[in-house]
């Protein structure tokens, strides 16, 4: 997708204009990101209006991956406790072969991170083939961290064992945690009954919504879909319609003033960052064409952020 001068434009001037709105008390939001495969690490980038966004660190990643066989930060989802401490998970490799855990750190500032750690996941399930974009949501009536991906486990839901990619048949499984220390048992957290990965969920109108894409390829589809619940674990129903076109992956979600917006990688030729929007989570718009990302940016998660904390990211690597 090319993108017009005026808004590369935008994009480049973005950065001079986040300091002086700093005093004006704007709001700043911040997207995770990864480049090429993941080797990489950990990128972010800022925006005040949640359509144009500007690299923090100079384009440089902030924590490089320190852990699994395959040494990878791929999907990285950050979000902050009630504590004010920002908490960051991902992918750490493409099979369990090397390895059945996550990726975790945490961080006050978004400079300086904690040790690196890998969350053991799916230890009951031997047949379990891979843990793939993990996130991870508050639940503030139980006061606990929900930590959910998708995985493929041998022998189960063999009815679609067929409809993927070399073999892969995803359902998404979730576990939890108050201090990311101990875990609880991993169990399934939704089958809409075909293969599905990259799920992000969202609070809104007092409901649940889980994000995710359709990841069949017979017969192909590869494109995004939503589910809801009264609770964050579900159960989840009314399982809606594609609402973007093909060939799209990593939803991320927010609602920005009046409007929601849910971005996704699409990720065949030609490749670009885009997005859809909605004033009420049912009639949604095609909105790419006004979005503006850094080059190479990847699927990751958007989160609201404090003046401050904008604040210490634009000073960084200045």
């Amino acid at each position: 997708m090319l993108m017009n001068p005026r808004k590369l434009c935008v994009a480049a001037l973005l950065v001079m204009s986040l300091a002086p709105a700093l005093s004006r008390g704007q709001d700043y939001y911040l997207f995770t990101s990864f480049r090429g495969n993941g080797e990489d690490g950990l990128h972010l980038a800022l925006s005040t209006n949640g359509y144009h966004w500007a690299e923090v660190n100079q384009g440089r990643s902030l924590l490089k991956p320190a852990l699994g066989g395959y040494n990878l930060m791929r999907d990285p989802c950050l979000a902050q406790g009630s504590d004010g401490a920002f908490h960051l998970v991902w992918t750490t490799g493409w099979t369990t072969e090397k390895g059945n855990t996550i990726g975790y750190a945490r961080s006050k500032d978004l400079i300086e991170w904690s040790e690196q750690k890998g969350i053991p996941l799916m230890t009951g399930e031997p047949g379990t083939r891979n843990l793939w974009a993990p996130e991870i949501f508050y639940d503030r009536q139980e006061s606990r961290w929900i930590i959910f991906w998708s995985s493929t486990v041998k022998g189960k839901f063999t009815e679609t064992a067929e409809s993927g990619d070399d073999g892969y048949n995803h359902r998404f499984y979730y576990a939890t945690t108050r201090d990311f220390s101990s875990f609880s048992e991993s169990k399934l957290f939704y089958d809409p009954g075909f293969n599905c990965i990259d799920a992000t969920l969202l609070a809104a109108e007092g409901r649940y919504y889980l994000f995710f894409k359709d990841e069949r390829k017979t017969p192909t589809k590869k494109n995004l879909r939503y589910a809801i619940a009264g609770r964050p674990t579900g159960p989840f129903a009314q399982l809606s319609e594609p609402f973007t076109g093909d060939w799209v992956e990593g939803p991320s979600a927010i609602r920005i003033k009046d409007e929601y917006l849910v971005y996704f990688d699409h990720y065949a030729n030609p490749h670009y960052y885009g997005a859809v929007r909605s004033k009420d989570l049912r009639q949604w718009e095609d909105c790419s064409r006004e979005m503006a990302f850094p080059s190479g940016h990847r699927h990751g998660s958007v989160l609201k952020i404090s003046s401050q904390v904008a604040r210490t990211l634009m000073a960084h690597g200045q």
